[in-house]
């Protein structure tokens, strides 16, 4: 009997031995071999921040698209090309570098790509991100299959020429309130609910003492009940009880353009912040009687917040949140309804000389705009939307609050690109940022990069 229990000690031990060398095979370094290798340097493309590719198919692109098939070893090798701190992650992938400081020095990550799909690469030091360090690393095929959201961003160069008349006239309005899976970022969509299927809605340009007919028809494939409350009407909800339609309802009202200035609109729907956040929100000029002075560029720019179940940055189908809503806590925070709207989708464009008029509004439903464009300064401030009252001058930045507009002037006297951001620069991580293009010749005796 000893012998039984001596045999049976030892098979234990040799079961366990086993199982041992079993897991040290699972993870013996041979398992992680790469079978595909990447090497990205980082490095200043068009003024911005980015990965370029070294070597191969990839080699010279910026942000390139990295191929690989499900269930490879992947090792991606980063390498510091100009001397500024970075590091590189795949964050739905849990996957992240050491960060790395001095030129020249590298670092690298090796990981088994076990999901098909898309995933963003990205530098996770603040602000690089944003300043354009981002990538794709696509798994498989899956992704090609994936049908591209469609682009609800208004383009700023929407607006309508100013009125030459200068009689009062009426003037019909038509909106449509429909509801649209679109595009809020790369890889990502968003349930928009719109004024025309665009974010903001369309810009709406009118006289003093205009008569306006506004009718707004709701979509028959809407789920939900849609208004409109324009802040330049005077009478009951601004228009909002006259409107409540239900899917496939058309209703309408009748109102005198009373007062210049640049309003906003929106859904008046309850609950209400719930339908301006989706993106139901707009702006209404009313021009005064003698019109505006003439400028050579008009833009039209919104700020939005969006409130989403996942954080910032995760690709796929997001999800409105209501907790977050209430709590003011958006995942989101944009430019005309997405995070590239005026950065990649529609950046605005202008000559060198040119005088420049943005009219700017923030929907909101909840954060106040400290609204700045990196390297101007307004030399116009038609402070709160008041076209009546003296405008400030010389302006740095301006604030303008959930529901409120602004209109800023400036003369684009140097080449290059120009920053929009609203100046609580917190935000900018969020997908605040807009690109202003300005052409023409240098103009040293102004701005140089250089010092005598």
């Amino acid at each position: 009997m000893q012998h039984v229990g001596l045999y049976t000690r030892l098979f234990a031990v040799l079961v366990l031995l086993a199982s041992g060398f079993a897991q040290a095979e699972e993870r013996r370094p041979a398992e992680y071999t790469p079978d595909v290798r990447f090497t990205l340097e980082t490095t200043l493309a068009e003024g911005r921040m980015v990965f370029r590719g070294i070597g191969g198919a990839i080699d010279g692109v910026v942000n390139p698209e990295l191929r690989v098939q499900p269930g490879a070893v992947v090792q991606i090798t980063l390498v510091n090309s100009d001397g500024v701190q970075h590091d590189i992650a795949v964050p739905e992938l849990k996957v992240q570098s050491e960060i790395i400081t001095a030129r020249g020095s590298s670092t690298a990550v090796s990981f088994r790509a076990r999901d098909e799909g898309s995933f963003t690469y990205i530098c996770t030091l603040p602000g690089h991100q944003a300043a354009g360090m981002e990538g794709l690393l696509v798994v498989g095929d899956a992704a090609e299959a994936e049908a591209a959201a469609p682009s609800i961003s208004q383009d700023p160069a929407n607006v309508p020429p100013p009125l030459t008349r200068r009689a009062p006239e009426t003037v019909r309005v038509e909106l449509e309130t429909v509801e649209l899976e679109g595009h809020l970022a790369d890889g990502t969509s968003y349930r928009f609910w719109t004024f025309d299927g665009k974010v903001p809605g369309p810009f709406v340009r009118v006289r003093q003492g205009d008569t306006v007919e506004v009718v707004m028809k709701n979509a028959a494939d809407s789920m939900h009940i849609h208004s409109i409350d324009l802040h330049s009407v005077t009478g009951p909800g601004g228009g909002a009880e006259a409107t409540q339609a239900l899917p496939g309802e058309t209703k309408g009202f009748t109102f005198k353009a009373l007062r210049p200035g640049l309003y906003v609109y929106h859904c008046a729907t309850p609950m209400v912040a719930h339908h301006i956040t989706n993106g139901m929100y707009g702006l209404i000029l009313v021009e005064p009687e003698e019109g505006l002075e003439p400028v050579d560029r008009e833009f039209y720019v919104m700020q939005g917040e969006l409130y989403t179940e996942r954080p910032y940055g995760q690709r796929g189908a997001q999800e409105f949140s209501v907790q977050k809503l209430l709590d003011e806590r958006p995942e989101y925070v944009v430019f005309n309804g997405a995070v590239d709207a005026l950065t990649d989708q529609f950046p605005m464009r202008a000559r060198v000389g040119e005088r420049v008029r943005i009219y700017f509004g923030v929907g909101g439903p909840n954060l106040v705009s400290s609204f700045h464009v990196i390297g101007e300064i307004f030399e116009r401030v038609y402070d709160q939307g008041s076209l009546t009252a003296p405008p400030l001058t010389d302006v740095q930045t301006t604030l303008v609050p959930a529901g409120g507009s602004s209109v800023v002037e400036f003369t684009l006297d140097v080449p290059g690109r120009y920053i929009l951001v609203d100046h609580s620069l917190s935000r900018l991580e969020r997908g605040l940022v807009g690109f202003l293009y300005a052409e023409g010749e240098e103009r040293p005796e102004i701005f140089r990069e250089s010092v005598d």
